[in-house]
């Protein structure tokens, strides 16, 4: 699909026109057959490479299906002819999706059947789902995956509880920018092992350089002989996210699955066994990891699914689920429902020069991994410092991630953020039209000082300075499911 006919396809969209056009070039993509799991293998010691040299790193993966044949890391383009495709494609044809480029992916933007403010909306009083096929899952196990996970991120993973889940960030040394942001969840024990699992969710985008950033650091570490990294290739991922998420996913798994879900919280994930008829026994169990979270700041559920099962899951939960409450969602509908939830995306709001504490990111460093004898993660001896203001003895950060509402035309990406006396503080790095406030609202990175919630300053806006105003995030009120 041409540029052109891509940026048409969105011309509605509220989500920001440079976000998109970004996605649009060229991503390197794996080569190998569908419906298989990778298994990858280490040899040899590399020094540790440095912060920007991840791309060059090469590796070979290892087919974990019978054929044990060896498929090959390549680089392609993103023309029609080369993206890959969810499990779901066929699905999202036969629901009237506009499909478009994205991370090297064909993927639904919006739906025929609502627009994408509408579907918006949807999703906020209804239930919606989104197909996230094209985020990469990964499996590290084996006694050494904790201590990998303690150095390359500052989450304490040896202290995560089976069963629950928590944003982190993959960090480069000394500099302590964010290579990707994470999802990590502890698995419980394997019964034929009780090596410590973990599951990991990283951007579509960042593949190659994930890919390579994690197989160096294994090498580097030392640890080819204790971890073991398995690479979920072509699994399914839906988000299931909305105020009815949990009703609709409990009729769909039955009494006990209801019962289930009635006890697990936002942040804790637990294997299920969906039921699906099957034409030589009657009903058939598809073994899935389901986890309590999303990325709309709505209650929702995230299902990890084996490869051939994911669009006769998906099919069955919206028949289950009925039109009336539960519909598709797109791209388009995401980044809007991200944003009001002051949600980052990465290579946008987040990037390799950016650290955790700049980002509004330092809660994801607990207090266990602050300290100097627990600090032993990358990055720290950058990050630790900038916790500290530098009259309490630290370096504090230039700069910092903000909310802003913005009067007038929209802000995008790029966009100056300037003061009364037209000194530039800082660019937006996310914005759209608010579907829920009526509002412009925008996220981006000022000069420390103007970071304050009440703070007034301006956006440059096709040429022109329009008044915005420093605001406190989420935009909308999250609902997440907590204990009470």
């Amino acid at each position: 699909m041409k540029q052109t006919r891509f940026l048409e396809a969105i011309t509605r969209a509220p989500c920001s026109r440079k976000i998109i056009e970004k996605h649009i070039r060229s991503f390197t993509t794996f080569n190998g057959s569908r419906s298989r799991s990778y298994v990858w293998f280490f040899n040899g010691r590399v020094t540790p490479p440095s912060p920007n040299s991840y791309t060059s790193t090469s590796f070979q993966p290892r087919h974990t299906s019978k054929q044990g044949s060896f498929a090959r890391y390549a680089s392609s383009t993103s023309s029609e002819a080369s993206l890959k495709r969810t499990g779901l494609h066929d699905l999202h044809l036969q629901h009237g999706a506009k499909m478009v480029p994205f991370a090297g992916y064909s993927m639904p933007v919006q739906y025929s059947d609502l627009s994408v403010g509408e579907s918006h909306k949807w999703t906020r009083e209804k239930a919606s789902i989104f197909d996230v096929g094209h985020m990469v899952q990964h499996r590290l196990s084996g006694p050494a995956a904790p201590f990998l996970l303690e150095t390359l991120t500052p989450t304490s993973t040896s202290s995560l509880a089976p069963g629950h889940s928590t944003l982190s960030v993959l960090l480069h040394p000394r500099t302590g920018g964010i290579v990707d942001d994470t999802i990590i969840t502890r698995l419980p024990p394997n019964p034929s092992s009780q090596d410590p699992s973990f599951y990991l969710v990283t951007n579509a985008a960042c593949r190659d350089k994930d890919l390579a950033y994690l197989s160096s650091n294994i090498t580097s570490l030392g640890l080819a002989a204790e971890v073991q990294w398995e690479v979920l290739e072509d699994w399914g991922l839906i988000a299931l996210q909305g105020p009815l998420a949990k009703d609709i996913l409990g009729e769909f798994f039955g009494k006990r699955g209801q019962a289930q879900l009635e006890t697990m919280y936002f942040g804790q994930s637990a294997s299920f066994k969906i039921p699906l008829p099957d034409s030589d026994n009657g009903e058939t169990s598809v073994p899935c990891l389901v986890s309590r979270g999303g990325y709309t700041g709505e209650d929702g559920f995230e299902i990890s699914i084996p490869p051939s099962q994911t669009s006769r899951i998906t099919a069955a939960l919206l028949d289950s689920g009925r039109p009336d409450r539960l519909r598709l969602a797109g791209l388009g509908a995401r980044d809007s429902l991200r944003l009001e939830a002051g949600m980052c995306l990465y290579g946008h709001d987040l990037d390799d020069t950016t650290t955790p504490v700049e980002a509004g990111l330092a809660w994801v460093i607990p207090k266990s991994r602050r300290t100097d004898g627990n600090g032993a993660f990358y990055g720290a001896e950058t990050i630790l410092p900038q916790l500290k203001l530098k009259k309490d003895g630290g370096t504090g950060v230039t700069r910092r991630r903000v909310g802003l509402i913005v009067e007038g035309a929209p802000a995008r990406e790029g966009a100056e953020i300037v003061s009364d006396a037209a000194e530039v503080l800082g660019r937006i790095t996310s914005g759209c039209p608010s579907p829920s406030l009526g509002r412009n609202i925008a996220m981006g990175y000022v000069r420390n000082g103007y970071h304050k919630a009440g703070t007034e300053v301006g956006v440059v806006v096709r040429g022109k300075r329009r008044r915005a105003e420093v605001v406190k995030m989420p935009f909308v009120e999250t609902r997440y499911w907590r204990e009470r």
